[in-house]
């Protein structure tokens, strides 16, 4: 196996976390109004059942750099795996809803810790000319998990009344593959350095990744892992030091969520009902998205490193500001003619796709320095599902109170905002050394 062929299997092993991560976020919109009527849901309640795991993604963030650190990137992988198949069989086979929300409350603590452990692994053991490509395949694997959750709903949906249980269940053989997989997968050569002092591993580990430069990577790590001793006391995340990538990755992350991308995904198929399509057809418009959103996922991941994260973020920006202001107006005249919502965010799905959903996981993990990547990914990763969590569970409620136009309206002024901060604070971080990118942003 050639030494581009190796990393990249890595970088797909680790991005099968992301795929989970998309069927199991995604897998719940085809299930939400099955449940309801089950368990006989309030309104909050349903909201409750639908966001459970992103509550446990919200968690699952919070502290997933705290493994990452503490037992190593491949280590962390491997209970993420497990977190995530207990979590699709005990959400199948639940009696009661309590047992579901327990078990899908599971899910998100694998969804919010593998959007801390897999961008931050593929990041470490990435060459920085290819570094963006094969971490947004963390990304792309997340779309594609949303298009088979999708494409899965929509062949098991007449299986009659417990149909809801073989779409969640389903999850369990990618779960299974998963967990298989990584444990063919190295440990992070900056960990074994930074955090475990194990010069000898780290040095065959980037040997494997760059045999040109692995020595120049080498000498580097250890000059960062001398000036932390020197400090002579461990670095902090919250520190003036570090105030210019939290700002960025917070704000980042913000501005992913108010784009309204979860609530479109989750609620997709109640969304084109409210347009006047059928069941049926709503469903089969859910794999739309899903599949507009694998492909430009994938033009993303062969552009970012040609063009730059923030030239994707400023066309992805102005994109996002028309067709969500045009879905505001269809629902503000209540202009449903024909399929002109559905394609509105169908073109929707392509701008976010090509920008936010391919450079988020991308940048926050390369802003960071070495000795806080773990904390600045959680923190990163944490406000990301925070938001989600907020906006999911209050979009049924806000839809029907105040109807689309003004809660499609709401996504698009933030998506102006968005630009804004594209335009006078996000840097390019394209083709930089992750030790080059942290002279950049670190206060010394």
């Amino acid at each position: 196996m050639s030494q581009q062929q190796r990393i990249f299997f890595w970088s797909v092993t680790a991005a099968l976390g992301g795929f989970l991560f998309g069927f199991d976020t995604a897998v719940i919109s085809g299930v939400e109004q099955a449940l309801q009527p089950l368990w006989n849901l309030s309104v909050w309640e349903h909201g409750l059942t639908v966001s459970m795991a992103l509550i446990g993604t919200v968690l699952g963030a919070m502290l997933g750099g705290i493994p990452a650190d503490r037992l190593g990137r491949r280590k962390t992988l491997f209970w993420i795996a497990v977190l995530y198949l207990v979590s699709s069989l005990g959400s199948a086979l639940a009696t009661d809803w309590s047992l579901f929300l327990l078990f899908r409350f599971m899910g998100g603590l694998g969804v919010g810790a593998s959007s801390v452990a897999a961008p931050m692994y593929i990041t470490e053991i990435s060459p920085a000319r290819s570094r963006g490509r094969l971490v947004a395949l963390f990304q792309f694997n997340v779309v594609l998990g949303i298009l088979i959750a999708y494409l899965s709903n929509y062949v098991l949906q007449d299986l009659g009344d417990n149909a809801w249980r073989w779409m969640l269940g389903v999850q369990a053989v990618p779960s299974l593959l998963f967990l298989i997989a990584v444990l063919n997968i190295p440990e992070s050569p900056r960990w074994l350095l930074l955090k475990r002092g194990k010069v000898d591993e780290a040095r065959e580990v980037l040997r494997m990744i760059d045999s040109e430069n692995y020595q120049q990577t080498l000498d580097a790590l250890r000059f960062s892992a001398e000036q932390q001793t020197l400090a002579h006391k461990p670095a902090r995340l919250f520190s003036s030091r570090y105030k210019t990538p939290i700002m960025l990755a917070v704000l980042f992350a913000v501005f992913n969520q108010v784009s309204g991308i979860n609530a479109i995904i989750y609620y997709a198929p109640r969304i084109f009902e409210m347009t006047g399509l059928g069941k049926s057809s709503a469903l089969l418009s859910s794999a739309g998205i899903g599949v507009v959103n694998l492909l430009f996922t994938l033009l993303a991941v062969n552009l970012i490193d040609r063009f730059g994260r923030r030239t994707l973020m400023l066309i992805g920006s102005v994109g996002l500001i028309v067709t969500l202001g045009l879905v505001a107006r269809a629902f503000y005249v209540q202009d449903f003619g024909g399929m002109s919502v559905p394609i509105l965010l169908f073109v929707y799905i392509a701008f976010f796709a090509f920008s936010q959903g391919g450079v988020i996981w991308v940048f926050i993990s390369e802003i960071f320095p070495n000795e806080v990547r773990a904390d600045g990914q959680a923190l990163g990763s944490f406000t990301h599902w925070l938001m989600a969590a907020i906006i999911t569970f209050t979009f049924p409620y806000f839809a029907e109170q105040l109807g689309g136009a003004y809660t499609f309206s709401f996504f698009c002024f933030m998506m102006v905002l968005q630009l804004v901060f594209v335009l006078r604070l996000m840097p390019e971080t394209k083709g930089t050394s992750l030790e080059q990118v942290e002279k950049t942003f670190v206060v010394h």
